[in-house]
């Protein structure tokens, strides 16, 4: 399918494809495309400038030039009447019946997922954007084939959307003979079919921006919303927006961050797993930056503390939301003892977030809604926000941010192994077409692999010490492949098992994990295999 041979589709078109994919919508897809991809493409290149200024040891911090933007008395545009209470956000793919579960979870929002938690298949993205436009005009149903239906209940979650992150194509998209950014496929198909949907109901069309690494790449992301709202003709400010600090060198840039897209902006969201990644990945070739078990990088070490208690105080003082983190456990349906457990330690979570200042949390599971609306209804009440509590007595100095000393952090076989379970795990879901997948009871998605996967890396490349004395190295990393392996064999069956796409999870893991060079997302060659 060609749009005068300048705009080709390399996928099946069928069915409701037909629709998403209308000529006028990839006519504004491509739009998009050729007026703001050069500058993502440079800003892409800056990245890899700022990187290798990390590797020789550059010690990132706040911004001498932006000083004022950071000192000045200015404010984002108030939240809309719409978007006042976000207590509790559920997140989840795109696909049709976890969008119904999401929507009727209980929780105030439901970011549905193109990004971290959908494995981007042709087929994934597009049936996705019409299971949006069904929720939203409320007839989204479905049929699993044991018969049992889903329908949306009277009462719903609101809707926000949350596209890839600029470093991501969609390869089954050309314009001009290349392929797109995704960034721009999944936000430009949106808006252009959601946009009046929305503004008919009286609603804003809003986002999470994920994976920004400094403030450019956030003004580039104001001028996608204002050309979209000038091409849609809708006013200055109907399109909105979360970023997630889950990065570094973000963090570093908040307050220039929602300066940038201060018409837009409803507020930041601390990204935990990613922000951990971003750590390794950033310092990637420094041995004073190495992470313990990732167990016990908890959000109450002492540089975790400081970027979560700095995101607070940076949002209220602009006037704008500060959203708290993800509790990734999954409910066991045979074992109380550990959903007592981990209740316990999720619920520890969310009061310390709300008594910290944040205006509400992300869950990743339906059945952890009533708990953190529980913790958050204890200190918000009838109010909707916390908008008003500034934190005036939050002073972190830019060192904090990175200094990743963690008191008792040490190494162990057991995480060592569990990265490498994991990693293999989430990587051959991933291939069959799931991006959340359910492993030992926590919802596992793209950023926990890359935690999985980059500490892998991070300790055979410094020769990490565990616990017991041994050295990593890429010996034992696939001795201990081999036994993970061994072990999901004999848990899936031989049938199960011929069906999987194991081999090629691990063949993956280890040229993520294993690599002489770091590679930057595991999502990169994992897309190579994805239909």
């Amino acid at each position: 399918m060609a749009i005068e041979s300048r705009v080709e589709v390399r996928g099946a078109v069928e069915g409701r494809s037909r629709e998403i994919l209308s000529e006028p919508a990839l006519e504004f897809v491509a739009a998009l495309q050729r007026r703001f991809n050069p500058r993502r493409e440079e800003l892409l290149r800056a990245r890899v400038l700022r990187q290798q200024r990390l590797d020789t040891g550059e010690q990132p911090g706040f911004l001498p030039e932006t000083r004022e933007i950071r000192e000045g008395d200015w404010k984002t545009a108030p939240p809309p009447p719409d978007i006042q209470d976000r207590r509790v956000e559920i997140t989840g793919p795109v696909e049709r019946k976890m969008v119904i579960n999401a929507l009727n979870s209980g929780a105030r929002i439901f970011m549905a997922d193109f990004e971290d938690a959908n494995s981007p298949t042709w087929d994934n993205n597009l049936e996705g954007h019409a299971n949006l436009i069904d929720a939203i005009e409320g007839v989204i149903e479905f049929k699993n084939p044991d018969g049992k239906e889903y329908r949306l209940d009277e009462k719903t979650a609101y809707l926000l959307v949350r596209p890839r992150g600029w470093h991501l194509l969609e390869k089954h998209l050309l314009v001009d003979g290349r392929p797109v950014s995704g960034s721009l496929f999944d936000f430009g198909l949106y808006v252009f079919h959601n946009l009046e949907r929305r503004r008919r109901r009286g609603l804003t069309t809003a986002f999470y921006l994920p994976k920004l690494e400094s403030h450019l790449e956030a003004r580039l992301w104001n001028e996608v919303f204002g050309f979209a709202e000038q091409e849609l003709g809708a006013p200055v400010g109907t399109i909105r927006a979360t970023v997630l600090i889950e990065t570094i060198l973000a963090a570093f840039e908040m307050d220039e961050i929602l300066y940038e897209l201060r018409e837009h902006s409803i507020g930041l969201n601390a990204g935990r797993w990613d922000y951990i990644f971003s750590v390794i990945k950033k310092f990637h070739t420094r041995p004073d930056f190495i992470l313990p078990d990732r167990a016990l990088v908890t959000m109450t070490v002492p540089f975790m503390r400081a970027y979560t208690e700095l995101l607070v105080k940076t949002c209220h003082r602009r006037g704008t939301f500060a959203m708290g983190g993800m509790a990734a456990f999954v409910p066991s349906r045979k074992d109380a003892d550990v959903n007592r457990v981990a209740l316990d330690k999720v619920r520890e979570d969310k009061v310390r977030e709300a008594g910290d200042g944040f205006d509400g949390t992300w869950v990743a599971h339906p059945d952890l809604v009533a708990v953190a609306t529980e913790c958050f209804d204890a200190v918000l009440g009838e109010r909707p926000n916390q908008l008003e509590r500034q934190r005036p007595e939050v002073e972190v100095e830019g060192g904090q941010l990175i200094d990743v000393r963690i008191p008792g952090g040490k190494v162990t076989e057991e995480g060592l192994r569990l990265n490498v379970s994991v990693g293999i795990q989430y990587l051959e879901s991933w291939l069959r077409g799931n991006g959340a997948a359910a492993i030992n009871n926590l919802m596992e998605d793209a950023a926990t692999a890359e935690i999985s996967r980059s500490q892998v890396w991070q300790w055979v490349h410094h020769g990490a010490q565990l616990e017991d004395g041994r050295r990593v190295d890429r010996a034992l990393v696939s001795t201990l492949e081999d036994e993970e392996m061994s072990k999901l064999r004999q848990t899936y069956g031989p049938e199960l098992w011929a069906k999987g796409r194991f081999d090629e999870a691990r063949a993956i893991f280890e040229e993520v994990a294993l690599a002489d060079e770091f590679v930057e997302f595991l999502t990169l060659p994992a897309y190579e295999r994805l239909s």
